[in-house]
């Protein structure tokens, strides 16, 4: 499933040309559209975009539960099916196939060093990675997941037992408090992030839409 904004058509115009050119499209049932959220405040989180993803997605994990969904690989709207994806999407697929896992990122940046095992490699429980935009879930641990993410919800922010924070960081909460999950994740990475407006984290100044920005974007997204 694929989190987009209602009225980021801008964003979901340009993951449907992605799906396209990898001979796929959403079609409601294995791939589909799932509306982000936008709140008013940012409350007790970084920021209002950073509010409205972390309630995104659960919110998208709390409908994959309640439609008793198996196996679920949750995009954000930028992601980005480049080179690494066409070189090597088949073998990681494979491996995959073979591996008994419980989440799994196709896109990711780690803060030390993951020393790859093959074309997906074990993720220790105290190794951060950054970004959500391409992780899978397997049933068990979204049913566990969702109960972890609503209580960081109630605490305040610096909580030790974790409060409001960026989806990303919560998930590394997670998988530490529950080192029995069995995280893996594509070596080298599938599925990497599309240069594009955030709603997370604006861009101000030169940023938000100059010719040479735009150029560099998408040399960049050439690139990936």
């Amino acid at each position: 499933m694929i989190i987009n904004l209602p009225d980021r058509y801008d964003r979901r115009q340009e993951i449907e040309a992605e799906l396209r050119q990898q001979g796929a499209a959403i079609d409601g049932e294995r791939i589909s559209l799932f509306p982000a959220m936008r709140p008013e405040t940012a409350g007790a989180f970084p920021s209002i975009g950073a509010r409205g993803c972390f309630l995104s997605h659960l919110n998208l994990l709390k409908a994959a539960r309640d439609s008793s969904v198996k196996t679920l690989l949750l995009l954000e709207d930028d992601a980005h099916f480049g080179r690494s994806f066409q070189r090597f999407h088949r073998v990681v697929l494979d491996a995959l196939a073979t591996t008994e896992w419980d989440i799994f990122y196709a896109g990711h940046r780690a803060l030390a060093e993951l020393v790859p095992t093959g074309p997906v490699t074990r993720v220790p429980p105290d190794l951060s990675l950054l970004t959500a935009h391409a992780v899978g879930f397997r049933q068990p641990v979204i049913a566990r997941a969702i109960p972890f993410l609503e209580a960081m919800l109630e605490r305040p922010q610096g909580s030790p037992q974790g409060g409001p924070m960026h989806v990303d960081g919560a998930y590394n909460w997670m998988r530490r408090a529950h080192p029995a999950f069995r995280t893996f994740a594509a070596t080298p990475q599938i599925i990497t992030q599309r240069a594009s407006q955030s709603d997370i984290t604006p861009r101000t100044g030169w940023r938000a839409g100059s010719p040479i920005a735009n150029v560099l974007r998408r040399l960049r997204n050439h690139l990936a």
